[in-house]
Order: structure tokens, then sequence, then C-alpha cells
């Protein structure tokens, strides 16, 4: 039985293969992807900065989403973008621990991000006249701190747990590290960090989705009885957050399927899962809102006009 005595082992990536000509072509198209991903995400937080009208509840929250977004992107493609272009592709397991904390805090804070953002669109549709009153800006400072320090103690405990684990093998199987992976390296199973993940799984991801079911089941039982242009308004209002967090929650889903039947699954499945919770809600979330959301989408425009008349008097 082997057992780690030091954060400083290398664990080995073995889902790569040997360096092969078309990793370039990987390599070009992930790189693409991840700075999409940056320009995307830094480019709604400095509309969101700079403009006062949208200095809100809703773009507040959709803020720490962009910064969401860029701690997803980080989480993992630098490092397969690193691998994609190495003979050997090897991570420390104290690196590896570091890539399952900010991984899982990715999840997490935004679970919790969309489920204040969907009590923030219950109260503003379903309380209309009360919204400024319940909406204050010390309860949104509260929710926010929630929607981070809460996954961050959280996934904190979670990483400290994976690395005591002692380990009887150093290879990985996936693209990057996560917790499954590292507790079935394991030589001893933990109840303790077991009973914890499943705990984290219902708190953070669980308790999240069905306070997002609830709100938008009362927003949905509201819009039905309001007038045509009241339900237009809801719609266009609640769609973005409710196809980013239904992207994210089928991602999500298909993961912990994969992890559970991964023998019976072809590697590609996991591929296209990764590349789903890794690139497309960090690429496609500030593009959905931008395009999706009409105080974003002429704040954008206004931007880009500025832009053009400044270039074209310099």
């Amino acid at each position: 039985m082997m057992n780690h005595s030091s954060l400083d082992n290398t664990m080995t990536f073995t889902s790569y293969g040997s360096f092969r000509p078309i990793n370039y072509f990987f390599f070009t198209l992930t790189l693409l992807v991840y700075l999409l991903s940056i320009f995307s995400n830094v480019f709604l937080m400095l509309v969101i900065y700079f403009e006062a009208s949208l200095h809100k509840p809703m773009y507040i929250f959709l803020f720490n989403l962009a910064v969401n977004g860029l701690i997803g992107s980080s989480t993992a493609w630098p490092k397969i973008m690193e691998n994609l272009l190495s003979e050997t592709q090897k991570i420390s397991f104290l690196a590896c621990v570091v890539q399952i904390f900010w991984c899982h805090f990715y999840i997490a804070s935004a679970y919790a991000t969309f489920s204040v953002m969907a009590y923030d669109r219950y109260v503003s549709i379903c309380k209309p006249l009360q919204y400024h009153s319940i909406m204050t800006p010390g309860k949104v400072k509260t929710l926010l701190t929630a929607a981070n320090v809460v996954p961050l103690v959280s996934i904190s405990i979670l990483a400290y747990l994976i690395s005591t684990l002692p380990l009887c093998n150093y290879t990985l199987q996936n693209l990057f590290c996560d917790v499954m992976t590292l507790h079935n390296l394991s030589c001893v199973k933990s109840a303790l960090a077991n009973l914890y993940s499943l705990c984290l799984a219902t708190g953070l991801v669980g308790f999240p989705c069905i306070i997002v079911l609830l709100s938008y089941a009362v927003i949905l039982n509201v819009s039905l009885k309001a007038s045509k242009d009241a339900q237009k308004k809801a719609l266009s209002t609640c769609s973005p957050h409710l196809i980013t967090f239904i992207n994210f929650g089928v991602a999500t889903l298909f993961f912990a399927i994969y992890n559970r039947y991964s023998s019976f699954l072809p590697r590609e499945v996991y591929v296209l899962i990764t590349a789903d919770w890794f690139a497309i809600p960090p690429l496609l979330n500030p593009i959905i809102y931008g395009i999706r959301t009409r105080e974003i989408r002429k704040c954008v425009v206004k931007t880009v006009r500025k832009k053009e008349r400044f270039f074209r008097n310099y």
C-alpha cells in the first residue's frame, strides 16, 4: 500500500495520450475559447461597473456571475492547454488539490449566485411595490457575501479532507483533477469525506436548485394571471437566467452520471461534459445576457458607439 506523506507527489494524466500534431489544433481551439471567455466576461463586468443605470441588484449579481465565469475558465483550461503541448502530462498532488478547490468553488458559487438571482427575480415580479424595501443595499451585500463565503469555507474543508487521503495510484484518467477521481485512487475509502461530499452536494447544489425552481414556479403562477405585456416583460427578464441555469444544471447532472457509470460510457462524453462545464457557461453567459437583456444591450451599443466615435476622432 502506497501512502503519500507529502503534497509534492506527482500525478500523471493518462487521458491525453501521446503528443500528436493534431494537439496544436486542439490547443488553438481551446486558447480561442478561453480568450473569448475572458474577453466577454471582462467586457460585461466593465459595462456594469461604468454604467450607473446598471447599478441594480440584478446586475450586481450578474457581475458576480461574470467573476465566477472567469474563475471557471481559468480553473481547468490553462492546465489542459499545457498538457496538450506536453509529451508527459503531470501535476503535483498539491496543484491537483488546488485545482479541485477552485473547480468546486466555481460550481458551488455559480449555483449560489443562480439562487440569489432567482430570488431577486421573484421579488421583482411578485412583489414589485416592495422590491426596493426588500432588496436593500445591505440585503444585496449579505446575499453576495453568502454566495461566495459559504462555498469558500465549505470547499476549503473538502479540499483539506481530500488532501489527507492516502493514495495507492497516481494516474488520473480525466482531463483535470476532481474529487471523485482522487477518492477512487485512495487506499482507504474515507467515510467522512464521502459523507461530507454528499452534504455539500445537497447543500450547495440541491438547495439552490430548489430555490430556483420554487421561485420560478411562483413567478409562472403570477405571470399566468397577469396581462400579456406583463407576461412578455417577465419572460424577457427571466429567460437569460433560466437558459444559463438549465445549461449549468444539465452539465452537472451529466457529470454526476458519468462519474457513476464511467466504465460504461465513452471517454468522448467526458470531454464534452468538461467543455460544457468550463467553456460554454463562461463564454455564453455574458453573450446571452447581453443579447436577451434590453438594458445591457442598450449600454453595450452605447459603449461600442462611444469607442467608434473616439477612434474616428483620433
